[in-house]
């Protein structure tokens, strides 16, 4: 079993897991939210190990178990499993999110006045949101609220976010590398899920995400499950994902990739025959799949 999406920790394990696996307890775990702009997803109760993914403020999970300070997760949107601080989820009750925000980074306000300068913090691109109401300018949110905050008296805060910023859940974008090119200079994060720092997988995560296309964390199941594989020689075009043993880039044109990499410690367009050429050179291999996601 893949430990990244098996909700199963040694001790407890989720429900569906009863005859698979041995376990202390079984559970079906706490409804809960993520309440951090992003928060770092972990394979042990441990910052000492490298961080395996990141959740977005709003993300749905499920919470199988609490341990000394640390909460064992379920992502709802991906199945992604593993540990973040407890400090950083809440399962009190929040609005459900309609909204994620789409832009590259925006801010909740205090006031819809873009001139307040006391501003409750950055949200990132693919944080959900729960919208009230709307203006022509402004969009009225419930901002989830960790359980030990002492300003709020209730499981979010109001905020104020640019109307413009933000994209229904039931209004998918079209164009997965337009949503990824919004990224473009973001930098480069192992693990990383949104615009503070990203990595190859993220990056792809983050455009089907905001796409309505389902897709999995790391890239190694990217390749396994997304698109269609292309023949030997198909001409690349926008859109299309290009492989390679443990990377993954999207074709912004036929000629040239977009792609969070470390040669350039960041989300950078390169010419495909010369990032071909760059990984043959570094010992990483030739490309080992192409494949279309949009048709």
């Amino acid at each position: 079993m893949d430990r990244r999406i098996t909700p199963f920790n040694g001790r407890v394990a989720h429900l569906s897991l009863k005859g698979q696996v041995e376990a202390e307890r079984f559970v079906e775990g706490d409804r809960a939210v993520v309440v951090w702009g992003t928060v770092d997803l972990f394979p042990s109760e441990s910052r000492a190990c490298a961080m395996d993914r990141q959740l977005l403020l709003g993300e749905a999970l499920r919470v199988l178990e609490y341990r000394e300070g640390w909460a064992f997760v379920r992502a709802c949107k991906d199945g992604y499993c593993g540990w973040t601080s407890a400090r950083h989820v809440t399962t009190e009750f929040v609005p459900g999110a309609t909204h994620r925000v789409s832009a590259r980074l925006t801010h909740g306000y205090l006031e819809p006045d873009f001139k307040v300068t006391w501003r409750f913090r950055e949200l990132p691109m693919g944080a959900q949101l729960h919208v009230f109401d709307t203006t022509d300018r402004w969009a009225r949110v419930a901002v989830p609220a960790a359980s030990d905050a002492v300003d709020r008296d209730r499981g979010y805060y109001e905020r104020f976010v640019p109307a413009s910023h933000l994209r229904a859940l039931t209004d998918p974008e079209p164009d997965p590398v337009a949503v990824s090119e919004r990224l473009l200079g973001t930098p480069y994060l192992w693990g990383g899920n949104s615009s503070p720092g990203i990595d190859c997988s993220g990056l792809v995560q983050m455009g089907c995400t905001l796409c309505g296309i389902p897709c999995p964390g790391d890239s190694d199941m990217q390749f396994r499950e997304l698109g269609e594989t292309l023949p030997p020689g198909t001409p690349p075009q926008r859109g299309d994902l290009m492989f390679w043993k443990g990377h993954v880039a999207w074709v912004a044109d036929p000629d040239t990739l977009l792609h969070a990499n470390v040669h350039h410690m960041a989300v950078a367009y390169e010419p495909i025959n010369d990032a071909i050429d760059r990984i043959r050179a570094q010992g990483d291999g030739e490309v080992t799949r192409h494949a279309r996601v949009m048709p």
